[in-house]
């Protein structure tokens, strides 16, 4: 029996055809990794003062030192308080030296920042001090909602309307909506269009692995996972860079747009998956796109091949109900979840917190970066040579106790801690790229993108937990890494139970996927209905 498998290996698995789509939808990628940096790049606790200008109302010669000992209470160290003012009065200057002023009040016209580290940020800009303070992990959770949710709808609306159009429409959501951030006058605004820059970047990060790698032979099958992540990483270095020479949140974001204002218009060619076509009965069409990849490979499709193309006759209806109707299925997925979630909160409680870890936040966040290159790299070779199982247990396992071991090491040791966070994020971001393999590999064409979008959206859904879990540090500063160290280690554990997958084809109905089955085996094994070529 032959399948699409057969279709590639004669058109090439991955050839120019195949290398274009993957970069044109790699590329927005790059700028991903600069949608966390309005709230990434902040001091959290700036120094800073009420601003207390209406006293130079009652005498303008006032210097700054006089204002502020008249106007500010201290506190019990004897610096002046952050947070605090005295009332304004209506009385002469005179009448305040005299009595002075001893009803205190929250600043009341905003607050006066020096020694900044950056020209402008959120927290400057909106005023997220004091009793606002706390906002800044809402935002950082409000956009990982966004995420969520954009990985949830756009998920289930490839199955349904394409794996092209799921990603063109959240392309041009992120471009939208990011441009809007940069000019967003208030922060209620800016956490809606965070929401929204969130939506499209679930939607489209989802999307545009599957329709990559429905595209490509099972010889290189995991370079569509590999290739999106390392574009990602080379985007976190980049980041650290721009934010390094420009020091402006809203700068950085229209930077962030730039180039995606590029990918809105190219997006709108990239071919659909002809796998998905074939599934839903459009033949002809899956025909054409076959044809114009051979040729762009420079091969020819003999035409004996393309009239044995075929749908298969049962097709899987159900949705993710197809999933759950077998206990094996159900098994793997419910594993795969739970590692993706796993890795999600581990590496992004690390990332938010890399600010706390005592060295420049410019070079930790390069490090972060430039780290996840030969994590990359070493996954799209080893996947191939060892497994997914085998990648997926050791990477867990291993970031697992590195997690733990920062709790060995005493506050203070920033470069102790900074290069076992390092080493976390690499073992994580390696896990993170078995994941979204194994995810592809373990459910049949119908599920497939529905079964990713979830385990995306799990992964999220660990992102979003990232934020408030960082906040229960106020109570103890190990509880989180506790938590995400239990968490990431009993995943390790638990991949034992998984099949492997690798150099195995796409399985095409559920019962190919319960049986885990070597395509390739059982073609020349068998001779059973050789004069059609079945999605």
């Amino acid at each position: 029996m032959a399948d699409f498998g057969e279709i590639l290996r004669s058109i090439g698995e991955f050839e120019l055809f195949q290398q274009l789509t993957l970069i044109a939808l790699c590329f927005p990628n790059v700028g991903q990794s600069f949608i966390l940096a309005s709230f990434l790049f902040i001091q959290s606790d700036p120094e800073r003062h009420c601003n207390t200008d209406w006293i130079l109302q009652a005498d303008s010669n006032l210097t700054t030192d006089e204002q502020l000992n008249l106007t500010l209470p201290r506190e019990d160290d004897g610096t002046f308080s952050r947070c605090q003012m005295f009332v304004p009065v209506d009385w002469d200057i005179g009448a305040i030296r005299e009595y002075g002023l001893n009803e205190t009040t929250a600043c009341q016209n905003g607050w006066v920042y020096y020694n900044m580290l950056y020209e402008a940020t959120i927290i400057t800009d909106f005023d997220l001090v004091c009793d606002r303070a706390n906002l800044v992990q809402v935002i950082q959770a409000v956009l990982l909602a966004g995420i969520l949710f954009g990985s949830l709808i756009f998920g289930p609306f490839a199955e349904s309307f394409g794996r092209r159009r799921a990603t063109q429409i959240p392309a041009v959501i992120m471009f939208v909506f990011i441009v809007t951030t940069a000019l967003c006058p208030n922060v209620y605004l800016y956490l809606v269009s965070q929401f929204l820059v969130g939506f499209g970047a679930g939607g489209y990060r989802v999307n545009c692995i599957i329709l990559a790698t429905e595209w490509i032979g099972m010889s290189k099958r995991s370079w569509g996972v590999c290739v999106t992540q390392l574009f990602g990483a080379v985007g976190q270095c980049i980041l650290a860079g721009v934010i390094y020479a420009i020091r402006d949140w809203r700068l950085a974001q229209l930077i962030t747009a730039a180039p995606l204002a590029v990918v809105v218009i190219y997006i709108w060619f990239i071919p659909e998956s002809a796998r998905w076509l074939l599934s839903r009965g459009r033949t002809q069409e899956a025909k054409q796109l076959i044809v114009k990849a051979a040729a762009i490979n420079k091969r020819t499709v003999p035409d004996s091949l393309l009239e044995k193309i075929a749908v298969k006759d049962t097709v899987n209806k159900g949705g993710i109900k197809i999933i759950f109707r077998s206990p094996l299925l159900t098994r793997y997925f419910i594993i795969v979840l739970l590692a993706w979630f796993s890795v999600n909160v581990a590496f992004f409680s690390l990332y938010f917190n890399m600010g706390n870890f005592g060295l420049s936040i410019f070079m930790t966040q390069f490090l972060f970066g430039a780290i996840e290159i030969p994590a990359i790299l070493l996954s799209m070779w080893l996947l191939e040579v060892y497994g997914r199982r085998i990648l997926l247990m050791s990477t867990l396992l291993t970031g697992g106790l590195c997690c733990v071991f920062i709790l060995a090491v005493p506050q203070g040791y920033a470069i102790a801690v900074t290069s076992l966070a390092v080493a976390a994020r690499f073992l994580l971001a390696w896990a993170g790229s078995v994941c979204s393999v194994f995810v592809q590999e373990l459910f049949p064409t119908s599920v497939r993108q529905t079964a990713t979008a979830l385990g995306a959206m799990s992964g999220r859904a660990g992102g979003l937990v990232a934020p408030l879990l960082n906040i229960l540090a106020t109570y103890h500063w190990v509880i989180p890494t506790t938590v995400f160290s239990i968490l990431t280690l009993v995943s390790g554990a638990l991949g034992f139970l998984l099949p492997e997958t690798r150099r195995k084809e796409l399985p095409e109905s559920a019962d190919e996927a319960e049986t885990n089955r070597n395509v390739t085996a059982t073609r020349r094994g068998s001779c059973l209905y050789p004069e059609s070529i079945e999605l």
